[in-house]
């Protein structure tokens, strides 16, 4: 389903026509988000969500709760829509991936504010000025997640870029770095996924 904008309950078809259309749609959703995933160091990944992926996102968590009601429905819009980016917006998932209780123990703590410390490095390499510009934190999933002593596995994050930085985005280079006292790298956006981001807009 197309479309621009927040989902509707339009957007989200019942269960058994979901079973009909899940297979191709899981398949569709798995290639974009290969596109959209971004490691930024050793234990940090990014995923670029969009439209698509959240509608994927609901009929999944419709589907595994047996939700059949237009309440329990816009109950889901209503947590996931923010992560629908508008123009010129880049909603991110971040991932702390950690395997073992031992790295969440020592990580989790090391890493308070990670979420806040995120960033956009657009242009530089052609001799211009690189400028930065900062995350902001997803209001309505950060008090949820954000404790003084410990942090969360996953957060929600949203850039906003005005029409030169988007401009500066297309053309390219851009990088997103985490800029935090105890992790400190950056990964350079391949043009791909700068093309599938600026789709969305």
């Amino acid at each position: 389903m197309g479309g621009r904008g927040p989902l509707t309950l339009d957007d989200i078809v019942d269960l058994r026509a979901y079973e009909r259309e899940r297979e191709a749609f899981r398949a569709e959703v798995i290639a974009l988000k290969k596109i959209r995933r971004v490691p930024v160091g050793p234990i940090v990944t990014v995923v670029f969500e969009n439209r698509t992926t959240m509608r994927f996102q609901v009929q999944e968590m419709a589907r595994a709760e047996r939700m059949f009601t237009d309440e329990q429905i816009e109950a889901e819009l209503e947590a996931y829509n923010p992560l629908v980016p508008g123009p010129g917006e880049l909603c991110l998932t971040l991932f702390i991936e950690l395997t073992t209780e031992q790295q969440l123990r020592e990580w989790l703590p090391k890493l308070v504010g990670i979420e806040r410390s995120v960033e956009l490095r657009l242009g530089g390499a052609d001799g211009g000025p690189e400028e930065t510009v900062g995350a902001t934190v997803e209001a309505s999933h950060e008090s949820q997640l954000t404790r003084e002593e410990v942090t969360a596995s996953v957060h929600y994050i949203r850039f906003a870029l005005d029409t030169e930085q988007q401009r500066r985005f297309v053309e390219g280079p851009v990088a997103l770095a985490v800029e935090h006292p105890g992790y400190q790298f950056e990964t350079e956006l391949p043009d791909v996924t700068r093309a599938s981001i600026a789709s969305d807009w």
